[in-house]
C-alpha cells in the first residue's frame, strides 16, 4: 500500500492533483478544500489510500491522517464508494461530521451532492459506533435551530456548507439568538 506521498504539485485538475515524486507524476484524488489550497510548484505531503478494483487503480490523498481515517470509515458504508466518500470530505469538515453523528443529525449528510436521505441515514448509523466525539456533544447541542437557519441562509447565498459552518462557529457565544443578527455577524466572517 502507498501510505504517504511527498512531492511537488505539477498540475491541478477538477478533482485531483498530479504530484511529482522521483520523476513520476502520480494522479491523486483529493478533497475540494485541499485542492483549492494547493498551487502548482507547492510541496505536498499527502496521506494516501490506494483503491484497487478490477477496472480501477486510484490513489486518494488527504492533508491529515484523521481525514484518511474518515475516508476509510465512509468506504465501509453500504452504497458509498470512493467518489462519494471524497464528496463527503469535500463538503463537510471532520468537526461537522463528528457533530452530526453526536447529535444524530443525518440530514447534514444529505447536503452532500449525491447523498440521498437513505444513504445519509446509513452513514449516520455506520459512524455512530466508530468515531469518538468526546466534548463534541456540548457543541453539537449548542448549534440550535437559529444557527441551522443561519447556515441555511448562508448556503442559499452560495457559500459551501464548510464555509457556512466556519462562519456560524465564528459567531460569539454571547451573540443574540436572533436569526437576522446572527446572519449579519456570520457574513462579517467572510469580509474579514
Amino acid at each position: 500500500m502507498i501510505a504517504m506521498v511527498d512531492g511537488t504539485i505539477a498540475a491541478i485538475g477538477d478533482n485531483h492533483v498530479i504530484v511529482m515524486v522521483g520523476g513520476v507524476g502520480l494522479q491523486i484524488h483529493v478533497p475540494a478544500p485541499l485542492r483549492s489550497s494547493l498551487r502548482i510548484g507547492d510541496h505536498a505531503l499527502l496521506y494516501t489510500q490506494l483503491i484497487v478494483r478490477e477496472d480501477l487503480l486510484a490513489l486518494y490523498g488527504f492533508e491529515t491522517e484523521p481525514e484518511r481515517h474518515f475516508f476509510n470509515l465512509l468506504l465501509g458504508v453500504d452504497g458509498v464508494g470512493p467518489r462519494l466518500a471524497l464528496a463527503v470530505l469535500s463538503t463537510l469538515s471532520l468537526d461537522a461530521i463528528r457533530r452530526a453523528v453526536a447529535s444524530e443529525q443525518g440530514e447534514v449528510f444529505s447536503r452532500v451532492p449525491g447523498v440521498g436521505k437513505r444513504t445519509a441515514q446509513k452513514i449516520l448509523l455506520h459512524l455512530q459506533d466508530k468515531i469518538k466525539y468526546e466534548g463534541i456533544v456540548e457543541t453539537a447541542t449548542a448549534i440550535g435551530e437559529v444557527d441551522e437557519a443561519v447556515m441555511a441562509a448562508l448556503t442559499a447565498l452560495g457559500y459551501s456548507v464548510v464555509e457556512a459552518q466556519s462562519a456560524v462557529q465564528s459567531i460569539p457565544r454571547d451573540a443574540p439568538q436572533d436569526v437576522e443578527e446572527r446572519l449579519r455577524i456570520a457574513l462579517q466572517y467572510f469580509s474579514a
